[in-house]
């Protein structure tokens, strides 16, 4: 949660914000696949690793 602030932004600290926002998302995204693969293989390996 954000304080709330009596005086408005600055362009470039919106758009700071707004950069974070987005490589945050990224990264969010890509430990998600990471993670999703990494379980793939876990799974792969227990059955035995042949498809």
């Amino acid at each position: 949660m954000e304080p709330k602030n009596s005086k408005p932004k600055a362009k470039s600290e919106t758009a700071r914000e707004e950069r974070l926002k987005a490589a945050l998302k990224a990264n969010m995204a890509r430990r998600k696949a990471q993670a999703k693969a990494r379980q793939q293989a876990q799974a792969a390996s227990k059955s035995g690793g042949k498809d």
